[in-house]
């Protein structure tokens, strides 16, 4: 492959497809239907309710995919992780077995789209690996391929070769996809009606109020990546956000696969057109405070890619629900007229054509075989509980934090560190620039109010309870807060 970029922080997909500008709102509108947030379920929602007749408009605040779509590795899968055997323990076979039928369909209907479209977008279907280096899982990893095998998903344990390292196993899923998710957007969206550079300020039952007019829709989709009105629902009490990151490297060299490892400090690969995706290192929002993520990965990248050059890196972020479950359906009892798409894991792609598939047979009135299990008014207790309480912990210790943790002064601050400093008798989020200079914001996030973390690894203000994040001039970067930090 020819060397014709240069290592950059922004993906692969952002790097290698431009997708037209789209106007924004014109002035105020009704229509029966409106989605918030043209990411992929977004923009898949509305082209699925257009199909079924329904007039349909999507609101975005920047750009067409501009959100987590373009971070995404593009695994399109109903392989995530060893959680076929935790679901049958944990809810029982039957649900268990929808979640897996339920990713199955989703992966045929993008092959569907893709075939009817005639998008040229890199699709195509291939096995997943799950795999481990560690012999302790090994058994772990022969009960998950047992466990998909009998809910019908056809998985089976094996070993794999033609990675630069030693693996001591994995589970096989046949018929899984892959594709470039911006060169099918970018077919996708021209398909339905997209108003970008529309920020959405507050839905009041049926009212949208935008920077840029009202919309009033019969029904209202919130497909934003985290849902930004708390009440009702709660979704902020429901699931916490994950970071990962991935470079790409130049590699002529196809892999047969894709390939997702299951220990701690496993990596993530996929080949896409002569390059490599290498991704790894996942932590809790607002949690690494070491930082090294990057460096981890290249020295990854040296060890057994040697010969392949880094041409671009990026991170990502998850909603992780406590049960593992998407939340997919009507916002809540009191807002049946309102619906939601978040809580995807890592596994965005897939649930994303998931949400658009249940909440169209939602608006229109169709029986939808998936609907229940993915409601986001369930509590599943069991499989709740520990998420949650460890989530509660979380939020107890960022909001109290300043009743018990001494912050820096701002002399203390190194150059090119950022860290909580006390200024006088109040507590500011401080970044001390390469020249010295000391870049300060709100040490609480705008959201609910807890203290922000320094992620020295993107230099930006994560938020430990909820997710939200900024740079270091206080500028909001990812949800589910609504404005920047900064004074």
């Amino acid at each position: 492959m020819e060397n014709k970029y240069t290592e950059k922080s922004k993906s692969i997909w952002s790097m290698t497809t431009h997708l037209p500008p789209r106007n924004p709102l014109p002035g105020d509108l009704t229509v029966e239907a409106a989605v918030i947030g043209a990411g992929m379920a977004g923009i898949l929602t509305a082209y699925l309710l257009q199909k079924q007749g329904i007039d349909v408009i999507v609101l975005e605040a920047d750009q067409v995919a501009s959100g987590q779509t373009k971070n995404t590795t593009a695994k399109i899968t109903s392989q995530h992780g060893i959680i076929y055997q935790d679901l049958i323990k944990k809810l029982g076979k039957q649900k268990a077995r929808t979640y897996a039928l339920a990713n199955e369909a989703a992966i045929r209907a993008y092959g569907e789209i893709v075939g009817e479209e005639k998008i040229e977008c890199g699709f195509e279907r291939l096995p997943s690996y799950l795999y481990t280096r560690e012999p302790s899982m090994v058994v772990r990893l022969e009960q998950e391929a047992q466990a998909a095998s009998a809910l019908g998903i056809p998985a089976h344990f094996t070993q794999i070769h033609g990675l630069p390292f030693d693996t001591m196993g994995a589970v096989c899923f046949e018929g899984q996809a892959q594709f470039h998710p911006l060169a099918f957007l970018k077919h996708l969206s021209q398909k339905v009606t997209v108003y970008e550079g529309t920020r959405v300020l507050k839905v009041k039952k049926h009212m949208i109020w935008t920077d840029r007019g009202t919309v009033n829709a019969k029904h209202v989709v919130f497909a934003s990546h985290y849902p930004f009105v708390n009440l009702p629902g709660m979704f902020f009490a429901r699931q916490h956000q994950d970071r990962s990151y991935v470079l790409c490297l130049d590699h002529p060299d196809q892999l047969d696969g894709m390939f997702y490892s299951e220990d701690k400090d496993g990596l993530s690969l996929r080949w896409t057109h002569g390059a490599l995706l290498l991704g790894g290192n996942s932590h809790r929002t607002g949690k690494n405070r070491t930082g090294g993520e990057y460096q981890r990965l290249k020295q990854a990248a040296k060890q057994y890619y040697p010969d392949s050059r880094i041409i671009a890196r990026w991170s990502a972020q998850d909603c992780m629900p406590h049960d593992d479950i998407p939340f997919i359906g009507r916002y809540s009892v009191f807002r049946p007229f309102w619906y939601v798409a978040t809580g995807f894991k890592k596994w965005g792609m897939t649930s994303s054509m998931l949400s658009a598939m249940i909440i169209r047979d939602q608006i229109c009135g169709l029986q939808n075989p998936y609907a229940r299990l993915f409601c986001p008014q369930r509590f599943h207790v069991r499989a709740s509980l520990p998420s949650l309480l460890t989530d509660m912990g979380e939020s107890v210790i960022s909001l109290t934090k300043g009743a018990f943790h001494l912050p820096l002064r701002a002399a203390d601050l190194k150059e090119g560190h950022g860290g909580i400093i006390r200024i006088g008798f109040k507590r500011y989020a401080c970044y001390k620039d390469e020249k010295g200079v000391l870049h300060k914001t709100s040490a609480r996030c705008p959201h609910l109010g807890c203290e922000l973390e320094w992620n020295p690894a993107e230099k930006t203000w994560d938020c430990p309870c909820h997710g939200s994040r900024f740079d270091y001039d206080g500028r909001l970067i990812d949800n589910p807060a609504q404005k920047g930090n900064a004074f």
